[in-house]
């Protein structure tokens, strides 16, 4: 089973007069990137909360968003420090009175001014904690779900590609046995418009013809390849890991090498027709590939 690096998760709970919301986002990414936004007394927590998910997301550019509210749907973690915003305001008042200037945006400036706005620096109880945990979990096990979803999709359309790969594999043998044939007729025919037919020494012609064969024969590339298309299968048909899009990647680079030499060594265009649909399938993996955890 696959697991899609996009997902989405949330779940909420409450505890007292505060209600507890945990939201899960990802995009792709080559490693484990966790973005936080909390609130700044779980400051302590938060290499706890980077443990938990390493050990759960493991791919993807990771959002996660914990906010915790009052009931009456202010946002906690912050308040006013009001003498000073009383201090500001009656010191800019009376400035701009002696200087003739307005007052229209007082209230915004003094809310820019430093420490007016108080984060509250109290601690986050075990309790308080216990319950953040459980709705971290829940809202995990949604996104876990989601990126399931998402992988299934994912997981048939790779086997789709790999196994038009394999179908184009199997239709080159005619073309190849023609292809010898064709080589041979080739030589031959140089030889006699260079050298004279009754010049060539047959049995030495024989050895050349097998020699250039050998050079541009694709035997063992179609084994390799077809061994990797099967091995590719295989691994996403298994249950676990369910993390395995760093191997998945590996085995389609081997798959795209095995196809890159087929195509080398074709010297026939009806071989080389089936190798580019064998790249457009490659590539379509690829695309795929870059969004499996």
């Amino acid at each position: 089973m696959l697991l899609s690096m996009t997902g989405f998760g949330k779940a909420s709970s409450s505890i007292g007069d505060k209600n507890i919301s945990v939201e899960l986002r990802s995009l792709n990414s080559k490693v484990f990137d966790l973005r936080l936004k909390v609130p700044s007394y779980f400051r302590e927590k938060e290499l706890d909360l980077r443990r938990i998910m390493t050990e759960r997301a493991e791919r993807g550019k990771v959002d996660l968003v914990i906010t915790v509210t009052s009931m009456t749907g202010e946002e906690s973690g912050f308040g006013l420090n009001v003498p000073l915003f009383k201090k500001y305001c009656n010191e800019l008042t009376a400035l701009s009175q002696e200087l003739g200037l307005g007052t229209t945006d007082l209230m915004q400036s003094v809310l820019r001014m430093p420490n007016v706005i108080m984060m509250d620096e109290t601690e986050i109880d075990e309790e308080e904690w216990s319950v953040v945990t459980r709705t971290l979990d829940e809202a995990i096990e949604h996104f876990i779900s989601f990126r399931r979803r998402e992988g299934e999709a994912m997981e048939n359309a790779l086997i789709s590609h790999a196994s038009s790969i394999l179908e184009n594999l199997s239709s080159l043998l005619p073309y190849e046995m023609r292809r010898q044939e064709k080589v041979r007729q080739r030589i031959s025919q140089n030889l006699d418009e260079f050298m004279g037919k009754e010049n060539v020494d047959k049995n030495r012609f024989e050895q050349e013809v097998l020699f250039y064969l050998e050079k541009i024969d694709i035997a063992e590339e179609k084994v390799r390849l077809e061994q990797h298309c099967k091995y590719f299968i295989e691994q996403m048909k298994k249950a676990d890991p369910i993390y395995k899009g760093r191997m998945l990647s590996f085995v389609s680079q081997e798959i795209g090498r095995e196809i890159n030499t087929l195509g080398a060594k074709a010297y026939d265009s009806d071989i080389q027709h089936y190798v580019v649909k064998m790249k457009e399938d490659l590539e379509k993996i690829k695309e795929l590939l870059a969004n499996i955890a």
